[in-house]
């Protein structure tokens, strides 16, 4: 799957992985070693800010010109590497821009998780 198309589950799952965390899924939850909470980067700032600053990653919201109306994006881009990737968040974008760094613009997905 594109990383810049993972959203959800998805996302957290590449997140876990590009940080070479051992996780897995108990109750329906995505957890990861060392967590009491479900694992939702992508959603909760307290697990994703801190990658965000360990990473620095720059995060800053855009506006894309459509054909017919704006779209409104946030983009985040991994300090020295190149690294861009977008999305209607700041913490998907960042994320995105995370698992692309670590992972590259594509990454296998179980299949339970798509």
């Amino acid at each position: 799957m594109k990383t810049s198309e993972l959203t959800g589950t998805a996302l957290d799952w590449a997140v876990a992985k590009a940080a070479e965390e051992m996780f897995g899924f108990y109750s329906g939850d995505f957890y990861v070693a060392g967590e009491d909470a479900p694992y939702h980067p992508s959603t909760n700032w307290a697990q994703g800010g801190p990658i965000i600053e360990r990473e620095r990653i720059a995060v800053e919201f855009v506006r894309r010109d459509e054909v017919d109306s704006a779209l409104l994006v946030w983009s985040a881009n991994k300090y020295g590497t190149g690294y861009d990737e977008e999305g209607f968040t700041p913490l998907i974008a960042a994320m995105r821009c995370y698992v692309a760094s670590k992972l590259g613009d594509e990454v296998e997905i179980p299949e339970g998780l798509k």
